[in-house]
């Protein structure tokens, strides 16, 4: 992989690129984006939790983190808390996959994460792990359909089971909504590329 070129190919797209070792310098990383009274939004990712990221966030008491993942909180809102952090102050999630040619390919199921992508927050701080990288978009919808669809089917399944709900999740129901950004307004987007396997 050509760690240069995709620098340039993702800085060509408006995105900033940071390349950091391992998880613990990738939460160092990130903590720097965060000031007192910043709100937050949260997509689904096991890329921000494996880095510590998500812990960090929601035991913040200086940030207004909308967490709809907190326990023995209703539908109706985690909806809301959804939809207030697809207009926070910064986004953060992780990708699907990330093409040589510095684009974003993801697929969701509710459609928060992929939307708050495209556009809402001032400021989207991405966590990537090297697994993710893939030639092309063509590729990426591939990832998504061969590993990280099945994976986090899995997950899901298994964490409604733990908290005693049916495990309703499938391929289907989890693929609604795919994209591919190609480009971002210069400055918005942060791609933290982290030389460690994360996610699915």
């Amino acid at each position: 992989m050509d760690l240069k070129l995709l620098k340039q190919n993702c800085e060509k797209n408006g995105f900033e690129f940071i390349f950091v070792e391992n998880k613990k310098e990738a939460l160092k990383v990130a903590k720097e984006f965060f000031k007192s009274n910043m709100s937050v939004g949260l997509g689904g990712s096991v890329s921000v939790e494996e880095c510590g990221i998500y812990d960090f966030l929601v035991n913040n008491k200086d940030l207004k983190v909308f967490n709809q993942y907190e326990q023995g909180i209703d539908m109706e809102e985690n909806m809301r808390r959804r939809k207030m952090g697809m207009i926070a102050d910064i986004y953060v999630t992780g990708t699907n996959a990330l093409t040589m040619n510095g684009e974003l390919v993801n697929c969701d199921g509710s459609g928060n994460r992929v939307a708050a992508q495209i556009f809402g927050s001032d400021k989207l701080l991405i966590v990537v792990g090297i697994n993710k990288i893939v030639k092309d978009v063509d590729a990426g919808f591939l990832r998504i359909k061969e590993i990280a669809a099945i994976k986090n089917v899995e997950r899901l399944n298994e964490k409604a089971i733990k908290l005693g709900k049916e495990p309703k999740y499938t391929i289907e129901n989890i693929s609604h909504k795919f994209t591919s950004i190609s480009g971002d307004t210069k400055g918005r987007t942060t791609i933290i590329l982290v030389n460690e396997e994360l996610g699915y």
